[in-house]
């Protein structure tokens, strides 16, 4: 049977087998030790901050920045409604309560002047005590508008640069925006430890508090005390090993990502209906990480659907995905708040997410472009 392609493997080699096993062999197999540091001080040199906080995942690293900030019970986060679940999740750990805002059809990212509406509301019955904009699938949010706006509000900003490792705007580093940034390293994600993430601040005291909360808020005695709840959310030493052999490939990584975007470019250019989300001009020059290529299918003008495509390549063993289904869609969430304009239904209704891992081979890529092609020639049949 042919192997199937997958959407965003994890891209891993000899390098990663040689930090794990002098990881494995130093001893250090707790969730502390000197790769932890290590990969602390590499990831904030990095993205340029001062602090970076290893935890065991990114959305452990929203509820730890949220709780540092003060987010609690009485108070609401602007979400926007197009994203993974565990940005809103992360809110309401904390007792809060999310609002969502819509994305811009462009990029994905929220939408900047409803985030305007909704700070700017007289009647608000909660206040929005924090903004977590989301770099959508590698792509920096608007933060040239953002950060300005929600400082009028004396509202701070996290950043959810989950998917945005290695992604710049203007120059600086996706996850240095707000007061604190995330970023994943699930094992979809540009750049893997398996499972992690990492806080990144120039806030010293912030960065204190989420280190105190993420190992249980243990009092610095002989003894174990506790005068307040904390949580186990540390990255192992181990894991820490693996994501500093990623990080010395990083760049390549990222590279190869682009580099697919811009074959996929290519394959749709001139073809009726169908754009690439975030197709702003060149990727590399905007930013962008291309974690993910993201296509958007105008049916009534193609004459197919991004369903359509995708079903097609799943007959060939090739992984998409829609994208993300909006937040204010999500059943768990049917009461929550929300100011809509009706863009991310249409990306989730028209979007396909394409294989763009950085570890998919010549081959691999050549395969899905001749089935898209195919596809596109009129041959829809199952294979």
């Amino acid at each position: 049977m042919t192997a199937q392609i997958l959407l965003s493997a994890p891209d891993v080699g000899p390098l990663e087998e040689e930090f794990l096993v002098t990881a494995f062999r130093s001893g250090w197999l707790a969730p502390a030790g000197p790769d932890v540091n290590a990969f602390e001080r590499e990831v904030a040199q990095r993205v340029g901050v001062d602090h970076a906080v290893a935890v065991n995942a990114a959305t452990s690293g929203l509820h730890l920045a949220l709780m540092a900030l003060g987010v609690g019970p009485g108070q609401a986060v602007a979400v926007p409604t197009l994203t993974f679940a565990a940005t809103a999740n992360a809110v309401a750990y904390t007792g809060a309560v999310p609002i969502f805002v819509d994305c811009d059809n462009r990029t994905g990212n929220i939408d900047v002047d409803l985030l305007a509406e909704l700070l700017a509301r007289p009647d608000r019955s909660i206040p929005v005590r924090a903004v977590i904009p989301v770099d959508m699938f590698g792509r920096c949010a608007d933060y040239d508008a953002i950060i300005p706006l929600c400082a009028a509000y004396d509202v701070p900003v996290v950043e959810d640069a989950a998917e945005a490792l290695g992604a710049t705007l203007a120059g600086r580093s996706a996850g240095t925006f707000g007061r604190v940034g995330v970023f994943s390293f699930n094992g979809n994600k540009i750049m893997t430890t398996s499972g992690g993430g990492m806080v990144v601040t120039d806030d010293a005291a912030l960065a204190s508090r989420c280190r105190y909360l993420a190992s249980q808020a243990r009092q610095p005695v002989a003894y174990y005390e506790h005068t307040e709840i904390g949580y186990n959310y540390r990255l192992s030493n181990l894991l820490a090993a693996v994501g500093r052999a990623q990080l010395r490939r990083l760049d390549g990584m990222i590279a190869r990502r682009r580099e697919t975007r811009q074959r996929y470019a290519k394959t749709f250019a001139g073809v009726p209906g169908v754009r690439l989300l975030g197709d702003l001009g060149d990727a590399a020059d905007l930013g962008a990480n291309a974690w993910l290529t993201v296509i958007l299918v105008d049916s009534a003008v193609a004459g197919w659907s991004a369903a359509e495509l995708g079903g097609f390549l799943a007959d060939q063993r090739i992984e998409t995905r829609p994208v993300w289904k909006p937040m204010h869609q999500q059943p768990v969430f049917a009461s929550a708040d929300r100011i809509l304009t009706g863009a991310a239904d249409g990306l989730f209704a028209t979007g396909l997410a394409l294989p763009s891992g950085s570890s998919l081979s010549d081959e691999q890529i050549s395969r899905v472009l001749v089935a898209i092609t195919a596809f596109l020639d009129g041959d829809r049949t199952a294979r």
